[in-house]
């Protein structure tokens, strides 16, 4: 039995996704920057998926603007807070992806921004009253805080986040890769200018995402060439891709509930069974709390292997795919484990969940480790 759980890294393409982005990969092969019909076919396809897109997360069709992924929404968001808008400080998390991270210590090593790390407790909780503080001590400051963590899974409340920034005059930016297509999203209730996103998180291809702009903030252009994407972000488009992110994230939107309360019950089932079966397990940040929590995510921490065995070769071994934190991290220190206190030696798994999961999955990997971790007791 083959198990993928690390749906955090990537998820697999849902087959209805495949077949909406076929005939753009074999039959309507045009450039859309093309006048002829070929050209005029393909134009109208990718200007109906923005407007799926749009109507789906209540926003305009021009506020969405198609990127290669999270990483590049991520940059260019920041890059025009700070270049278009004169933005000179920024507050962040000491809990973001690289793509925010490690742009934004750039711009302060260059002398472009002034930088403000909120402080975080044990479990990973923000202090929004450093936030507001912050807030008020400096002048227009873009605040850059992500919606879910893609390691520990810690659930960040936005939606209050978006009405201190508005207050303050900030400018708000949030990184919704791990969440969208797993929560709806009203771009019209949330105070936010920018949002990024990635199809690959919710059953989508590779390679393409998607940023939100606001209309009331200015996007300046990461790519320059071609007049693509009303001249903000030049070079052919990702045609097939950008089809079946659109289907992915409407098939997402159809079922949402009923995947979540799906996941979610999987989830439990595995911190009941881990809990029950292996003394001495803990699960880090809020991931175990599920009000707190993304319900795709739970990040695990196990007794030190005295067998000496690599936890996740183990699991590789019996051919269970996760990670140990974030695959963008693989090999290096987690930025994450270390801002709450992570224990070092405690091997750390990061179990992440999609639909395509079932219980018999879950109980078969929960038996294998402890398989293991009895035979450390024997």
């Amino acid at each position: 039995m083959k198990i993928y759980l690390d749906n955090a890294a990537t998820t697999p393409l849902d087959k209805q996704v495949f077949e909406a982005m076929t005939p753009y990969l074999l039959e309507y092969f045009g450039n859309p920057s093309s006048l002829h019909q070929h050209g005029r076919l393909v134009k109208k396809a990718i200007e109906s998926a923005r407007s799926t897109i749009a109507t789906l997360l209540n926003a305009a069709p021009n506020e969405i603007i198609f990127t290669s992924g999270g990483t590049e929404a991520d940059n260019t968001a920041i890059l025009s807070a700070v270049r278009s808008q004169g933005i000179q400080r920024v507050i962040t998390t000491p809990f973001e992806h690289h793509a925010v991270l490690h742009t934004l210590k750039l711009l302060e090593k260059n002398n472009e921004i002034k930088l403000d790390i909120l402080d975080v407790d044990s479990p990973g909780n923000i202090d929004l009253q450093q936030l507001q503080l912050l807030l008020e001590l400096h002048g227009p400051s873009l605040v850059s805080i992500m919606h879910a963590n893609n390691e520990i899974g810690n659930l960040n409340n936005i939606e209050l986040i978006g009405d201190i920034c508005k207050s303050y005059g900030a400018v708000f930016h949030s990184d919704t890769v791990q969440t969208m297509g797993h929560y709806r999203h009203d771009l019209q209730k949330l105070n936010t200018h920018f949002l990024a996103a990635s199809a690959h998180k919710f059953h989508g291809p590779k390679g393409i995402g998607f940023i939100y702009c606001n209309n009331d903030i200015k996007l300046s252009r990461l790519l320059h060439g071609g007049g693509q994407e009303r001249q903000l972000r030049a070079g052919t488009e990702n045609i097939h891709g950008i089809i079946g992110m659109a289907k992915a994230l409407e098939i997402a939107y159809n079922n949402i509930d009923e995947h979540q309360q799906y996941i979610q019950s999987l989830k439990d089932r595995m911190i009941a069974k881990l809990s029950n079966q292996i003394e001495g397990v803990t699960f880090n940040g809020n991931s175990a709390n599920a009000a707190k929590s993304l319900y795709t995510v739970l990040s695990v921490s196990l007794p030190q292997n005295a067998t000496d065995q690599d936890l996740l070769q183990f699991l590789d071994n019996n051919q269970i795919s996760v990670s140990g934190g974030s695959a963008c991290s693989s090999g290096n220190a987690s930025h994450v484990l270390k801002a709450i206190g992570h224990d070092p030696l405690k091997d750390t798994v990061r179990f992440s969940f999609s639909k395509f999961n079932t219980t018999n999955e879950i109980d078969f990997v929960v038996d294998k480790l402890t398989e293991l971790y009895n035979s450390i007791a024997a």
